[in-house]
């Protein structure tokens, strides 16, 4: 049986803690400093302190070198407190080492198996119905559509949930930091940034690729002019996630985040932009251990300094 670097790092650690990673209830896992674990109950957005043996510092230790010796080759240490890893499976590791941290810290998140169709977000509560038939007739139009959210609140899960809904024969280019949106359809393309390569680079290339459909899993700096620029050449139908607070904020910080690619526009004119090519926000929050879609807007254009936009459910 192949060994991946998850199989070297469980031995490490006590079994309970073996065990709530392996476990199929949680979907991330974390050791805090003073050695207390918490984890997220998969599915629920929420997090329930686990009454199991505290890690030592030298069982932490061990582990998170197990990792870093096996993408670096060097121990995390003083020198080298940092570590990001991403598993053979796409799950991802995450440590902190003294003395940044009083003591040893250790996130492993681990990838998502079992994703939810969009009828099935609709029954938990997380798409009220109203927007459920918003969603699927802009995906259905082509609409191009930007969901918006904090870390973990759940743009990921709308994604997936709309990329479902798009024709099988359409070919859709998924451009993401860090691989973690399943993409089982025949005719696709997945880019990832790596070494070098950055997501604006790779929405630069994606237009050599021929996309039906342009998904970009998470705008970020000068890459959303270049998104803009992308739609701009008639790609309708993408799909973008946005770390913002509101759906309004959203498009303020889109048009923020293309300022920075340093083209000499004004910036009304990239505002003017972004409410040309943005056709539908999608905002989701997560409170009280539940993930919620709580705006969207219908986009018409900015006019006058104002976004004009409408509620659309």
């Amino acid at each position: 049986m192949r060994v991946t670097s998850l199989d070297l790092i469980l031995p490490h650690l006590p079994e309970a803690l073996q065990a709530a990673i392996v476990s199929e209830t949680y979907s991330e896992v974390c050791v805090c400093e003073n050695g207390l674990v918490f984890a997220e109950v998969a599915g629920r957005n929420a997090m329930e302190h686990l009454s199991i043996a505290v890690p030592t510092q030298d069982q932490l230790r061990k582990a998170v070198n197990a990792i870093a010796r096996l993408i670096s080759r060097r121990e995390a240490d003083e020198g080298n407190p940092i570590l990001e890893a991403r598993l053979p499976d796409g799950s991802r590791v995450a440590a902190m080492m003294p003395p940044i941290v009083q003591g040893i810290t250790l996130t492993v998140r681990k990838f998502r198996q079992n994703w939810f169709m969009l009828a099935e977000l609709v029954d938990n509560g997380m798409i009220v119905p109203a927007m459920a038939t918003v969603l699927r007739d802009a995906i259905g139009n082509r609409s191009n559509i930007l969901v918006s959210g904090a870390p973990g609140a759940g743009k990921s899960t709308v994604v997936k949930a709309l990329l479902d809904l798009i024709p099988v024969e359409q070919r859709v280019i998924l451009i993401e930091d860090t691989a973690e949106i399943p993409l089982d359809r025949p005719n696709r393309a997945r880019f990832e940034a790596h070494a070098g390569v950055t997501i604006r680079d790779l929405v630069k290339a994606s237009l050599r690729h021929r996309p039906d459909r342009l998904i970009v899993g998470e705008v970020r700096d000068g890459a959303a002019y270049d998104l803009l620029q992308t739609l701009n050449t008639g790609q309708l139908g993408s799909l973008s996630t946005l770390h913002a607070s509101s759906a309004v904020n959203a498009l303020n910080r889109l048009a923020r985040l293309a300022l920075q690619a340093g083209v000499g526009l004004p910036f009304d004119a990239i505002q003017s932009e972004v409410g040309d090519e943005i056709h539908l926000v999608a905002h989701v929050e997560r409170a009280a251990g539940q993930r919620r879609m709580t705006q969207l807007l219908h986009v018409h254009g900015f006019d006058g300094g104002q976004w004009r936009t409408r509620s659309a459910a």
